[in-house]
């Protein structure tokens, strides 16, 4: 895997082959995209324009610029009588040597993505985000306003890079009488679709602090009807000891 570095934006070759679509239908589809890193936390795919259905696509007339990556003409894809305006960016004027001429998707406007065969959803999964989901039998206790709301021997570690580590305990281990659930729900391209519960307790609810997967995909499936909570607005316990509260984006 060749990695360059321009600026503050990573590029690096890709190992997978990746398709999108829409309603059905191919848009681009190839196994040697370059993967940019256009944000920190993952990438975005850059399709060669030989692997991109160009008769799908018409110049909107708009440009798109950026001070790393140069300027991309904004392309509207119809499919049938279906047309998505300003779905894809042609980089003709890349400073990126090594996007020069390549193309890249709104990730949203695009109905589908697929590495090799598996599709993947919320956005591209960045390769160096590794999720470990481990047994413990160590115990954890969680408090809200001096209430103990969960206590369990049985829990399972989910360690996530650039996270804290999640406690998950077993929905039996939940005092789900102070528990209300919101219509609160999030998505994560290794997890799946979260939904939440609020917590009160003293008569001030604290909401969206506990979450779990029904459903995770495949690699987290050992979380399934486990539940987990904001290390950084709750008072854990580990053994007995009082865990700090992280500082994330999430506090």
């Amino acid at each position: 895997m060749t990695t360059q570095t321009r600026g503050r934006v990573r590029v690096e070759d890709g190992q997978k082959r990746i398709r999108t679509q829409i309603g059905g239908v191919t848009v681009a589809d190839s196994a040697n995209i370059k993967m940019v890193w256009e944000i920190p936390h993952f990438p975005t795919y850059y399709f060669p324009r030989d692997s991109v259905r160009m008769d799908l696509l018409s110049d909107s007339g708009e440009t798109k610029r950026s001070p790393a990556r140069g300027t991309a003409n904004l392309f509207n894809i119809t499919v049938g009588d279906r047309t998505v305006g300003q779905a894809a960016r042609i980089w003709n004027d890349a400073k990126i040597e090594e996007v020069e001429g390549y193309v890249s998707f709104d990730w949203k406007s695009m109905d589908a993505w697929f590495e090799e065969d598996e599709e993947v959803y919320v956005h591209a999964r960045d390769p160096y985000t590794r999720i470990d989901i481990l047994q413990s039998s160590r115990s954890i206790r969680v408090e809200v306003d001096g209430v103990t709301i969960a206590e369990s021997e049985k829990p399972r570690f989910l360690f996530e890079t650039g996270l804290p580590v999640r406690y998950y305990l077993p929905k039996t281990d939940v005092h789900f009488e102070y528990l209300t659930q919101s219509e609160t729900t999030t998505s994560c391209p290794y997890k799946g679709t979260a939904r939440y519960w609020s917590v009160g307790t003293t008569g001030d609810d604290h909401e969206d602090v506990v979450w779990g997967y029904d459903t995770p995909l495949r690699e987290s499936q050992e979380i399934a009807g486990f539940v987990s909570f904001y290390n950084e607005k709750l008072d854990i316990y580990v053994d007995g000891v009082l865990e700090e509260k992280p500082r994330t984006k999430f506090g």
